[in-house]
Parts: C-alpha cells; sequence; structure tokens
C-alpha cells in the first residue's frame, strides 16, 4: 500500500465510525461515561467490519 491508498483506507474507516458512533448515541437513552466508552468501541469493531465487507465485495 502506498501512502494515497492509506490514507483513504484511514478516511474510510474514520467516515463509517463517525457515522455509527452518530447512530449508536441517537439510539441511546443516557449519556455518560461508560456509554461513550461502549458506543466508540462498538463503533469501531462495526466500521472495521464495513470496511472488510467492502473490500471483499470490490476486491480491493
Amino acid at each position: 500500500m502506498n501512502r494515497r491508498t492509506t490514507l483513504l483506507a484511514a478516511a474510510e474507516f474514520l467516515a463509517w465510525w463517525i457515522a455509527l458512533a452518530l447512530l449508536w448515541l441517537v439510539l441511546i437513552s443516557t449519556v455518560d461515561t461508560l456509554e461513550l466508552g461502549v458506543g466508540a468501541a462498538a463503533a469501531g469493531v462495526s466500521a472495521l467490519a464495513a470496511v472488510a465487507a467492502r473490500r471483499a465485495v470490490t476486491g480491493r
């Protein structure tokens, strides 16, 4: 991987993470420190899965 593809992959992951973290915040009823940590971790795992799934389908 060159620098451009690394930056694109990181940007894709970050975009997924932001979208999923915002969805988490919309769906929970109370926002406290523990909920933010769990939401950030769940969004990170889900973003990683989304990037991996897209790469598996496109073959890149």
